[in-house]
């Protein structure tokens, strides 16, 4: 058959063939396998409040921007119910 010298041939490639994987993908893995950008910087990310007043101005900007958005979709429902009313109605042209 093949002898020694392939089995030992085979034998090291067994070996070899994983350990040579995981060094080729567990090595420089932050510059071959990122995403630019992927992680907000700090600055952008939220910040979570933890003094009373922090807390507080929190809530207000919640609640504001809460009514504002009420607001606006109240309004908008408005407008499409006054535009299906007035499709409904029936015109006199006689």
């Amino acid at each position: 058959m093949g002898g020694l010298n392939l089995e030992v041939f085979k034998f090291g490639m067994y070996v070899m063939f994983p350990i040579g994987i995981m060094f080729y993908f567990g090595t420089n893995l932050d510059q071959r396998f990122t995403v630019p950008d992927f992680w907000p910087k700090p600055e952008n990310a939220n910040k979570v409040p933890f003094d009373r007043e922090e807390i507080h101005e929190e809530l207000q900007r919640l609640r504001a921007r809460r009514l504002y958005l009420r607001e606006k979709r109240l309004a908008e429902e408005a407008r499409q119910v006054g535009g299906q009313q007035q499709q409904q109605q029936p015109k006199n042209d006689e």
